[in-house]
């Protein structure tokens, strides 16, 4: 049984912060005025953030600042280091972060803060954790969709603290891997602006693009996470900090969800598991304090399934007020405070003084001498009633001894100004271990010579291909210099036998072979390729996940051959260069417009310039979903309200989902422009498109790069997206 777990509870403003402390939270997680992942909710200014981290240190709890989306170029270099510094200074516990330059940024500046990897980075297994533990990382949120044997390992073998989501909303995509917002709106998941079009009815459509539901349903909306009955399951599997979800819900809520768990919390701790039993009344306030078509309990004991999401009903409910009155008038309105022992002496020939203490914490304040009583003496009573009124002040006496010669007297009002004085000392006594001096500023990087650098070499054209006979048409187009086979393209059985061959083709057509690793590279997907890494013959890799990326580096392949998709975000200049100091090269990011991408350093990336790009990647399955399973890969669609038709792809060797935009990426319209962004290759992804289909795509790509890059071509064919090319994301 576990002697020590840690309750973390979500605040969106100060008042919900000091109210999840006062219901039992032993830290709390909050957002500043920028650069977390809840752009929408109240959030804390400077003074509330320096009052917050105060409040928790006086209640002996933690403050965990997140600092957990993607930052652009100029807010990594000239706004992070001051946005950071006086709450480093105040002594702030942790921040929570995403970006991987960030955490770069953070352990070169701040290096006493602690850095914990947010559910945003998508660590599913120990191989992710064990790569971020080595930069630094002390503790790694997982991905929601882990089961416990799988959280168990990554504790077991790395050793970092584990966090993990324990009630609230879910997402139904692997965090971190989620551009829906983004793209059909301009609102990102990445930079907190998250618009939820998981919560929208979708009429699912086979590949033939019938409908298999007669009436709109919800099959991208997750019941609410509700895990109280799995507490101590969870801790005994390695789960050391119990995340509450809801920094964008009122203080009722979080106040009262973690009143809830840290009952049921300290009765594990004292009794231990098998005496552990959640009461029905417990159980009912928390599906009144809030619920999405009832709880589930995640993916600790299941992969997936329809009993998981809302399907008919996706809006939030919560019971009566009555909970909700009882909770501001226990932990809003009237609040515990902190016991303290005092003793107070009035003597002759000496200033009155307080002594109060706190813990190991002692402080003595001294005030007036006082006279001899020419009427009214100062009586005990008096003195106690007016050092008790501790008022605004987060200490209460629990014990305060009074030694007051007889016949002396002192204005009452010299008792408050000693009380306030003690009082006073006392917090700053409390607080100054936590106090820090300055960050370790340097000598800032310099990037300012990386921006408009056009590449004076050829461009290196790529494809990617998610089907095994788009393959082959490739192989004649002399332009193309790598293809890179997605691991969608290729059955799990006989694999490296078929890379064999596929490799024999692509070098007797002078080109590179890479291999495209699984977007998700869970423990049974590494357990699959530690069998026949050895045996895989190709050029190099294409990485999706910091899982992939560590096997890969395990298992001896040099950083040269491992190449970064877009989804493991290199937005600044220093997040590339923390990859580049690995040997990694990148792929340019999806969701920067052309005006970022100059500022950015390009040269050694390549640019994905054609594709339908995935939007969500789910292990959720549409066809399940809907009742359709035959375990094998299939093509569906999800219709929206726009009649807007998004293709989704099952993963059956994986098991996952890949919900693609319902429109391809296509820059050739601006090519043109492209050389001056500095890219050294263009690669063209090619997912649900024929082989002629892709074939003439190219085709087109190629034409205009042999004009030489001359005036921007006219598109031909179907309907197409600038992505974010040309507007970019707040």
């Amino acid at each position: 049984m576990k002697t020590k777990l840690e309750l973390l509870s979500p605040a969106g403003n100060l008042t919900t912060f000091q109210a999840v402390i006062q219901a039992g939270a032993d830290a709390v997680y909050f957002g500043g005025s920028s650069f977390g992942a809840r752009a929408y909710a109240e959030n804390f200014s400077k003074e509330e953030v320096l009052l917050a981290i105060d409040f928790a240190h006086i209640h002996g709890k933690k403050a965990y600042m997140t600092v957990n989306t993607l930052l652009k170029e100029e807010e990594m270099e000239e706004r992070l280091y001051d946005y950071l510094l006086p709450f480093y200074e105040q002594g702030l516990d942790g921040v929570i972060v995403q970006d991987f330059g960030v955490l770069s940024f953070v352990r070169c500046h701040f290096p006493k803060l602690s850095v914990h990897a947010s559910t945003q980075m998508t660590v599913t297994g120990a191989l992710g954790a064990r790569f971020l533990a080595a930069q630094g990382v002390s503790r790694v949120v997982t991905a929601r969709e882990l089961s416990l044997s799988e959280i168990e390992e990554i504790h077991s073998k790395t050793g970092v603290e584990i966090e993990c989501f324990v009630h609230g909303a879910l997402c139904y995509c692997y965090s971190g891997q989620c551009l829906f917002s983004s793209l059909i709106g301009g609102r990102s998941g990445n930079r907190g602006r998250c618009a939820q079009p998981c919560r929208l009815p979708y009429t699912c459509l086979d590949k033939n693009r019938k409908s298999i539901n007669k009436n709109p349903v919800y099959p991208l909306s997750p019941k609410d996470l509700c895990t109280i009955d799995r507490l101590p399951d969870m801790a005994e599997h390695g789960v050391f900090s119990f995340k509450i979800e809801g920094r964008m819900k009122q203080a009722e809520y979080a106040a009262g969800v973690t009143s809830i768990y840290r009952k049921y919390m300290d009765l594990y701790l004292k009794y231990g598991k098998d005496s552990y039993q959640v009461s029905p009344l417990d159980q009912k306030i928390l599906f009144d304090l809030g619920n999405r078509s009832g709880f589930t309990e995640g993916y600790l004991n299941q992969w997936n399934g329809a009993d998981m999401l809302t399907i008919n009903m996706p809006s939030h409910a919560k019971g009566k007020d009555g909970i909700q009155r009882e909770i501001r008038e226990n932990y809003i309105e009237n609040g515990k405070k902190e016991k303290i022992q005092g003793s107070f002496v009035m003597g002759e020939n000496a200033p009155i003084s307080l002594t109060v203490r706190s813990g190991n914490a002692v402080v003595k304040a001294e005030g007036a001498f006082p006279q001899k009583a020419e009427k009214q003496p100062l009586r005990e009573e008096n003195i106690r009633r007016k050092l008790e009124k501790t008022g605004d002040t987060p200490f209460a006496f629990v014990f305060l001894d009074i030694k007051a010669a007889e016949g002396l007297f002192v204005p009452i009002s010299e008792i408050n100004e000693l009380r306030r004085q003690a009082l006073s000392k006392l917090e700053e006594e409390l607080l100054k271990p936590f106090k820090r001096q300055g960050g370790n500023k340097g000598i800032p990087v310099d990037f300012s010579g990386y921006a408009h650098r056009a590449f004076q070499g050829n461009i290196h054209l790529s494809v990617s291909v998610e089907k095994k006979e788009q393959f082959y048409p490739f192989l004649k187009k002399y332009e193309v210099h790598r293809i890179y086979i997605d691991s969608m393209a290729l059955k799990r059985d006989n694999l490296a036998e078929e890379l064999k061959d596929l490799y024999q083709k692509a070098k007797d057509a002078g080109k590179e072979l890479y291999y495209g690793f699984p977007a998700i590279f869970r423990r049974h997907t590494a357990e699959f390729y530690r069998e026949i890494i050895t045996d895989l013959k190709v050029d190099g890799f294409l990485v999706k996940s910091y899982d992939a990326l560590q096997f890969l580096l395990e298992s001896g392949i040099p950083g040269e051959e491992i190449c970064l998709d877009a989804n493991m975000y290199t937005w600044s200049n220093r997040t590339r260069e923390s990859f580049l100091k690995l040997g990694l090269r990148d792929t340019v990011p999806l969701e920067l417009n052309r005006k970022e991408l100059r500022a950015r350093e390009n040269q050694g990336s390549e640019m994905i310039v054609y594709g339908y790009l995935p939007m969500m990647t789910s292990v959720q399955c549409v066809e399940k979903t809907m009742g359709r399973c035959k375990k094998e890969p299939s093509l569906y669609y999800l219709k929206d309200r726009k009649g807007a038709y998004f293709p989704v792809k099952n993963n059956c060797g994986e098991c996952y989902n890949v919900i693609y935009n319902s429109k391809p990426l296509n820059l050739l319209s601006v090519a043109g422009e492209l050389p001056g962004l500095g890219v050294t290759g263009f690669r063209l992804n090619f997912t649900i498109e024929e082989p002629g289909e892709a074939e003439e795509i190219l085709s087109q790509w190629c034409s205009f790069i042999g004009s030489g890059f001359g005036e921007n071509a006219v598109l031909k064919g179907a309907d197409f997206t600038y992505g974010h090319y040309k507007r970019g994301v707040e």
